[in-house]
Order: C-alpha cells, then structure tokens, then sequence
C-alpha cells in the first residue's frame, strides 16, 4: 500500500460499534461512534481513532491503523458544496503527518467534528 493511501480514508455512513472492537480497547477506552469504510470499518473511542482496513480477496486478512487523538496537531472539516460536491472531508495534522478523511453523502461532518473536538478539547 503507497503512503498516500494510508493517509486517505472514505467513510461512507454511521454505523453500529463493531463488538470486537472491544478486544482492541485499552482499560478505560470506550468506543463512542463508527464509520462504516468501503472495506471494513473506522471507530471513534474517547482515546483514538481505529480504522480496520480488510484487504485480499477474501477480505480475512486486516491491517489495523490507530490514531491517539495526542498526535493531532490541528483539524479541519469542509461541509459538502451541494449540486455535484457530495462529499465533505476533514483534513487532520498529526505528528505522522497529513491525513484526510472523505465523508460520503450522508455522513452528518458537524458531528464528526464534535466526535474531535471533545476528544481533544475536554479537560
């Protein structure tokens, strides 16, 4: 996988927790939202961002990428232009570098943008 795709992520609609996420989750990590991908699936908890990438055919083989809020630097979110601008993006600078993410139509970006600010912003 080249460098600029690991940076670049689709999340294409709001969707139930995954349960085996829990088996991921450090002690006092919770899972608050996920993002259903293209592949497989994106979860917001209170400490970090998973997104589970299945790969090969048969889709049995999983690269798991995890983002600690602590590394992003500053954020950005674009809402959808309308008539053929359906997607909205969020644009994250992390200490790994850039990284964007496409929110397909449907996928509410004001609240994706609160799921950031109140895991970076709380006290």
């Amino acid at each position: 996988m080249s460098t600029h795709a690991i940076l670049e992520w689709t999340l294409v609609s709001e969707c139930p927790i995954p349960h085996d996420v829990n088996a991921l989750l450090v002690a006092g990590e919770v899972a608050v939202a996920a993002y259903k991908t293209f592949r497989d699936s994106a979860v917001f908890t209170n400490k970090r961002l998973i997104v589970r990438d299945a790969q090969g055919l048969t889709g049995k083989k999983v690269e798991l990428y995890s983002l600690p809020y602590s590394s992003i630097n500053m954020w950005s979110t674009e809402n959808a232009g309308g008539f053929l601008d359906f997607n909205a993006e969020v644009e994250l600078w992390t200490r790994a570098g850039h990284i964007k993410v496409r929110l397909q139509k449907g996928v509410d970006v004001r609240k994706f943008d609160m799921l950031i600010a109140n895991a970076l912003l709380r006290d």
